[in-house]
């Protein structure tokens, strides 16, 4: 699987550990940052969201303080479905009802331990389509009301 990073300044330690642990295997595409040094969260969150967006990256995972700065900015881009995620049953409906394919971390509210369940769980668990296919599409087509 083809799966591309970034964080910003408050998620790369976190950044590193999971590229060097949690995604051994898979081809990685880091993006960036790649320091501590202050940075803007948009920039990294839209050059993910952009490989996703056009396929050139089966999923993406995102990281900074919290994980919610890097949803907003993806969600902007279409065809992206972020999903910010605190523990692993998070992840897991994240991907089997929301299809989501952007994971999106905080780097100052998990240990390094917990993140890597947490990625672990999204990588592997597949979209259940049926009901939850039709509510996306609701949700592409700007509401279904």
């Amino acid at each position: 699987m083809k799966v591309a990073i970034g964080a910003d300044h408050a998620g790369f330690s976190l950044k590193q550990v999971l590229v060097s642990q949690g995604l051994a295997g898979h081809e990685v595409v880091d993006v960036g940052t790649h320091s501590e040094g202050s940075t803007d969260y948009p920039i990294y969150a839209f050059k993910v969201a952009r490989l996703v967006a056009a396929g050139e990256a089966d999923l993406g995972v995102l990281i900074c303080g919290t994980g919610i700065g890097m949803a907003l900015a993806a969600s902007r881009v279409p065809g992206v479905r972020p999903a910010v995620c605190t523990s692993e049953y998070m992840a897991r409906k994240a991907r089997a009802h929301n299809n989501a394919n952007v994971l999106c971390l905080g780097g100052r509210v998990l240990g390094p331990g917990q993140a890597l369940e947490i990625l672990n769980v999204f990588l592997n668990t597949e979209f259940e389509g049926g009901r939850h296919a039709r509510r996306l599409r609701m949700i592409e087509e700007g509401g279904g009301v």
